[in-house]
């Protein structure tokens, strides 16, 4: 079974958690994923049943993640 576990140490990171958490809860069938803060970090735990199934899970949650990112820097005014 493929896992994968992403840490974001980014100032986003309560964000990230926050924008993912409803993701997170979702019921699926091929995909679980777990999301907490550690500390001053966010750690996303993902496990699936196929690598497909692995592939499209990252690439929902980077993408999230990379859209807090860009949210926290221009509410921040930072480039």
């Amino acid at each position: 079974m493929p896992t994968a576990v992403l840490k974001i140490t980014s100032g986003c990171a309560e964000g990230a958690v926050t924008a993912i958490e409803p993701e997170v809860r979702r019921d699926l069938t091929r995909t679980h994923a777990e999301i907490r803060m550690d500390g001053d970090s966010a750690i996303l735990s993902i496990e699936s049943s196929d690598t497909s199934a692995m592939r499209a899970a990252l690439n929902s949650y980077l993408e999230c993640i990379v859209i807090t990112e860009n949210i926290e820097k221009i509410t921040k005014g930072t480039k």
